[in-house]
């Protein structure tokens, strides 16, 4: 069974692009990880939420390609400097 995400992250206007290009630095190193299936980063329509998006092929992948992020800085479970409110982060099982 699969496991994935998908979290939505709300930057500041002024910091979105910034946050766009940190997201894609962390979806570049989550592609050499064991287990890794797929990536996304995406911004809504209206420029308030950036998307990302992901699939492992199991919940032990999913955590430690987590923990490789977290070496590049990224804050799974927080609140990074360019956001101005709490993520949301939903987690999916395949079926």
């Amino acid at each position: 069974m699969a496991f994935g995400f998908v979290a939505f992250h709300y930057p500041a206007p002024e910091h979105v692009e910034e946050f766009v290009g940190q997201c894609h630095r962390v979806a570049e190193a989550a592609r050499s990880q064991p287990g890794f299936l797929s990536v996304g980063v995406w911004v809504t329509p209206d420029g308030e939420a950036v998307v990302t998006t992901g699939a492992f092929a199991s919940e032990e992948t999913f955590r430690a390609a987590a923990e490789a992020a977290r070496e590049l800085g990224a804050t799974p479970e927080g609140l990074s400097d360019l956001e101005v409110r709490p993520r949301q982060v939903h987690f999916l099982l395949s079926r």
